[in-house]
């Protein structure tokens, strides 16, 4: 007598990315989810596949002054200039609790200069991160910070640097939409060790007050993120999804399921959503339960199941 197969109960939303798994593919953004804690009352943290800490740099840092977020429509413009108590206070203090979660931990690292990218990253390598998101491309620092991620040579000596620091990490680098030639600056970085790509960071944007006929943040530009934001996202990633050797996670004005889907069809292996979390704190999960209707109503046993055509890497577990 045949054995009957075993009943489907539903999706397999895991992922797997540079040897990472994930349990599911929702991502906290760096810089919009702090240290975990500062959400736990309004949803199920451990129900998230990883959270990306705020921006970390070798030295605390007090962000920038006068103006910070500025709303525009269909979007949100910030200039916080990296904040954070400095990489030593942070594994002390912050990654204990942000470790108990449950979520994979990604570190954040930035720096205005190579040596701090280095000490930084030799630092994080001893601790029980998951991986290290390497910020090249924050367009709201006076030094360092996006000006790494614009051309490929430094972005290729920054990757080879930090991957030599931190041997032991997997490590994703975030990319510069604002760069001339992304694509360049994407295969400088895989072959100078990168295992994973994060994109989009924020589009370098300008507000003006006109009542008081002056640029509302002090740093004259900021970074543009929000749904305005996610076109444009879409496409860089659909492109890099196409040639990329590893994989990618895509980010850009993702506010629902189907924002989110979208990237996951482009190709990308995994999302992260930032500003929409400010707007409603449990987008996240919402997001999630989503991805999972969605499968399952169409007949998805994978994640990986859903990209539209063959990309250039195999990254879903």
């Amino acid at each position: 007598m045949k054995t009957p197969d075993p009943v489907w109960e539903g999706p397999d939303l895991s992922v797997c990315i540079a040897g990472v798994p994930f349990r599911n593919p929702v991502i906290a953004a760096s810089g919009t989810f702090g240290y975990g804690r500062e959400y736990a009352d309004l949803l199920e943290i451990p129900r998230l596949g990883g959270i990306c800490t705020k921006g970390l740099t070798l030295r605390p840092q007090p962000g920038n002054r006068g103006p910070r977020l500025h709303e525009t429509p269909g979007g949100l413009m910030n200039s916080i200039g990296l904040e954070n108590p400095g990489i030593p206070a942070f594994i002390e203090k912050e990654l204990p609790g942000l470790r108990a979660l449950g979520p994979v931990v990604i570190a954040n690292l930035s720096g205005s200069a190579m040596e701090e990218y280095e000490r930084g990253a030799a630092l994080l390598n001893n601790t029980s991160i998951d991986m290290i998101e390497l910020n090249i491309s924050c367009p709201n620092v006076k030094a360092g910070g996006m000006a790494f991620g614009l051309e490929v040579e430094t972005a290729a000596a920054v990757t080879a640097l930090v991957r030599r620091a931190a041997p032991d990490k997997p490590l994703m680098v975030k990319l510069s939409p604002n760069a001339p030639d992304l694509e360049a600056v994407a295969r400088s970085c895989v072959k100078a060790g990168a295992d994973a790509l994060s994109l989009v960071n924020t589009f370098k944007a300008l507000a003006i007050d006109i009542r008081l006929r002056r640029p509302v943040f002090g740093n004259i530009s900021a970074g543009l993120s929000g749904p305005a934001i996610r076109p444009l996202a879409l496409r860089m990633v659909w492109e890099l999804c196409e040639t990329a050797r590893v994989p990618v996670v895509g980010m850009g004005g993702i506010s629902d399921a189907g924002d989110a889907l979208e990237f996951l069809l482009a190709g990308a292996a995994a999302v992260q959503v930032g500003s929409a979390t400010f707007a409603n704190p449990r987008a996240m999960t919402e997001i999630i339960d989503g991805i999972g209707a969605y499968m399952k109503e169409r007949g998805f046993k994978r994640t990986g199941e859903l990209a539209i055509r063959k990309t250039g890497h195999c990254s879903l577990a």
